[in-house]
């Protein structure tokens, strides 16, 4: 396993390295909050998901959700995290009109789940991030303003929803590191099911912390960037964020240690509050909320309901005959690492199918605007075409044909092809016959090819085809054409 390649920035007095760490926030996949009842779809009208103890009540006492425990569990060991047996709720106390308690309970001193790592590729290199914790915590509300410059609402949908605080090691060093990282880590939280990933809803977003320094100094003064709600804008965040603190120090000044705010939209970020005036979050144990106890039971029961992960797969696909980059791709996201297993068990040659998905079903999905889960054409569709390639009955031209009408009509391959006459042919005399007509058309780059212009061969195979509709056997066309020019 190698290190990445070093990234640095050069600036005016010489090259910089840049440290990253996330802290990850992920909405934990459950149908009821973490100390209560209410629902947690998304999407609701506001303030139609409030129970008595989201909204704070007097009397309310939080009850956890044994799910958002087991998720958070079965998360931790998808990166081989230590498991904490005992570990314990906390309060963190601030004013905030979205935080009705007043305080949000969290994990500060003994969270659910230690040290773990998720590995990562950038380009031909592997490297391993380290995860420092996994703690649960509750999420606040929602404030919402209008054009009133006096006027703003809350959403208590929100408030009491159960999160994972992934956090990692200052491990990348690079915003495209960081960006692996945080496409791996959705990745596993999806293939797990314990969050849907869903940057773009808010159920995981990110914390960007940064500093610079010289290459082999100690770390810099960071700054954290928050609620990072894409990979794309978590990368842009890292670069501006990681320059502006250069041009601060050469400049003469110093970084100071902050909470950022990003704007997507001119990609650059801006000072929300000075952690040194910080407000000191007065941690304490939560008195309504016994320790959590994890027996040796539950988390075998945790473990044992994990998927095969993303790099197991990979692992399998590559020992079957698929290439490492395609393996990849297949398994980048876990709804076409789903559909791929259905098309091997549907009866698919691995290495044949691989290529044909990432060329031939995504570029068709990808015109279509459509996901893989609503593709047109189905696992099992798809191995019966790959099938009538593998066996001679169709050539590639005339499969690219029958899944166009596939596309177009959700028919099945064999009935198309029998329908539509378009079985490749593999009948010497008539294929003979072609070939004769081409070379008497065509006597000139005959007698070309012959005086030694060799690439003039593809042109013949080229009007070969195109004279028997493309459904000619392309090997027996090759053969049949090497003997007639001589």
């Amino acid at each position: 396993m190698a290190d990445a390649s070093p990234y640095l920035i050069p600036g005016a007095t010489g090259d910089w390295e840049v440290v990253i760490g996330l802290e990850v926030h992920a909405q934990v996949v459950s149908n009821a909050k973490l100390f209560s009842g209410a629902a947690t779809a998304f999407g609701a009208e506001p303030n139609t998901q409030v129970s008595l103890v989201d909204a704070a009540m007097p009397g309310m006492l939080p009850v956890p959700n044994e799910e958002c425990i087991r998720q958070a569990v079965r998360t931790g060991l998808a990166i081989n995290a230590q498991i904490n047996k005992w570990s314990r709720f906390d309060r963190k106390n601030y004013f905030y009109a979205d935080l009705p308690q007043g305080y949000q309970i969290s994990q500060l001193y003994h969270p659910l789940v230690g040290e773990g790592a998720v590995e990562i590729e950038v380009g031909d290199e592997t490297k391993r991030i380290g995860v420092e914790r996994i703690h649960v915590e509750q999420d606040a509300g929602k404030l919402m303003h209008d054009q009133h410059p006096t006027r703003s609402y809350v959403d208590l949908n929100r408030s009491g929803v159960a999160l994972m605080e992934i956090v990692s090691r200052p491990d990348m060093r690079s915003p495209a590191e960081a960006g692996a990282y945080l496409t791996k880590l959705r990745a596993i939280l999806r293939y797990v099911g314990s969050c849907d990933g869903n940057m773009d809803q808010g159920s995981m977003r990110a914390d960007v912390n940064v500093s610079v320094r010289r290459p082999g100094a100690p770390f810099g003064t960071r700054t954290e960037t928050k609620n990072v709600n894409s990979v794309r804008f978590v990368m842009q965040a890292i670069e501006h964020e990681a320059k502006r603190q250069i041009d601060v120090i050469e400049s003469g000044g110093r970084i100071v240690q902050e909470t950022r705010l990003f704007d997507p939209d001119k990609g650059t970020t801006r000072s929300m509050r000075s952690k040194e005036d910080a407000h000191d979050y007065r941690y304490f144990p939560d008195p309504d909320l016994l320790p959590l106890e994890l027996d040796d039971a539950f988390i075998e029961d945790c473990r044992a309901s994990l998927p095969e992960l993303p790099d197991a797969k990979r692992a399998r696909y590559v020992a079957a005959g698929v290439t490492p980059y395609n393996a990849g791709v297949l398994t980048a996201e876990v709804e076409s690492a789903r559909w791929f297993d259905a098309l091997l068990a549907a009866g698919a040659q691995p290495s044949q199918a691989s290529n044909w998905v990432t060329s031939e079903l995504f570029g068709a999905l990808n015109r279509l605007g459509r996901d893989i889960a609503d593709s047109p054409v189905s696992p099992v569709q798809a191995a019966e075409l790959l099938k009538l390639v593998a066996d001679g009955t169709l050539s590639n031209t005339l499969a690219k044909q029958v899944f166009e009408i596939m596309l177009e009509t959700g028919d099945d391959a064999g009935k198309i092809v029998e329908e539509r006459g378009l079985k490749q042919t593999s009948d010497t005399g008539a294929i003979e016959a072609e070939i004769a007509k081409v070379m008497a058309a065509n006597e000139d780059k005959v007698a070309d090819y012959r005086g030694g212009k060799d690439k003039l061969f593809g042109f013949f195979v080229g009007q070969v085809m195109k004279a028997m509709g493309g459904k000619a056997n392309p090997a027996v066309v090759n053969e049949l054409l090497k003997k007639a020019l001589g």
